[in-house]
């Protein structure tokens, strides 16, 4: 019966969860315990719990906690704005990149080093936020331009133009500029060690608005999977979906 099988596509959305959220938590053990000094997984629980002078317990609070927490804010915000990307241009295989989103944010990187001679995080994320947010209503001007106006596929070949032109930018200041080069190589590695916890405080709120705003759409792009046409009879408004859509995409990216 429809709801039977409801009930089934129930549980199993409920033990892949489950089932996710197991891997993830060891996936965090194995982070905690594996590096340059393998530290025994009891060990890691004892020291969480109750951490002592001892050098396991500075490898696993100060290096080791921080580039967990990174790598899983880091993983989930991407993963999320990989989501909302697929459903804003109804395409499987959209990512982030596509609206311009992420040349934006290198752009103003490398122009904050090369340019203005800055170094530090707290510079960096301002810049890398206003850069790609300016490519993504960019990306949105030019895609909604004619009658149809901003339709899935006009986005994603206007994303793609805008963000091959700032990729030949970004490229042209680093390779004008040894130190922003320099920066530039290290921060588009995307290293997670080497850093604090006062990096994972600067970086949550902004993972926190996005998802706030993407997890608010849900609703709207479930709608808007049938079509515009069939969305707007649902009582969705396509174009504030995408404009807040790509919102969270941005804080999130």
């Amino acid at each position: 019966s429809p709801k039977g099988g409801r009930g089934r596509g129930t549980a199993l959305r409920a033990a892949g969860a489950l089932l996710a959220f197991l891997l993830l938590v060891l996936a965090v053990l194995a982070s905690l315990a594996i590096g340059s000094k393998a530290i025994p997984a009891g060990d890691v629980v004892r020291l969480l719990l109750y951490p002592d002078n001892s050098d396991a317990a500075h490898i696993i609070h100060d290096l080791r906690v921080p580039r967990t927490l990174l790598g899983i804010g880091v993983g989930a915000a991407l993963a999320l704005a990989g989501a909302l990307m697929q459903a804003l241009t109804r395409n499987p295989l959209a990512d982030p990149g596509i609206l311009g989103v992420e040349a934006g944010a290198v752009i103003a990187m490398a122009a904050a080093i090369g340019l203005f001679g800055l170094h530090d995080l707290g510079d960096f994320v301002w810049f890398s936020f206003v850069g790609s947010a300016a490519a993504a209503v960019l990306v949105y001007l030019i895609g909604s331009t004619g009658r149809s106006g901003a339709t899935p596929v006009r986005l994603a070949l206007a994303g793609t133009a805008v963000s091959a032109a700032l990729a030949s930018a970004t490229q042209a200041i680093a390779l004008t500029d040894p130190e922003a080069f320099k920066q530039y190589r290290y921060w588009g590695t995307g290293a997670l060690s080497g850093h604090d916890l006062t990096v994972v405080t600067r970086m949550a709120p902004f993972m926190v608005v996005g998802l706030v705003v993407a997890m608010s759409l849900g609703n709207s792009l479930n709608a808007l999977a049938l079509g515009d046409d069939a969305g707007r009879a649902l009582g969705v408004r396509p174009g504030r979906t995408r404009v807040l859509g790509v919102i969270a995409v941005t804080l999130l990216c």
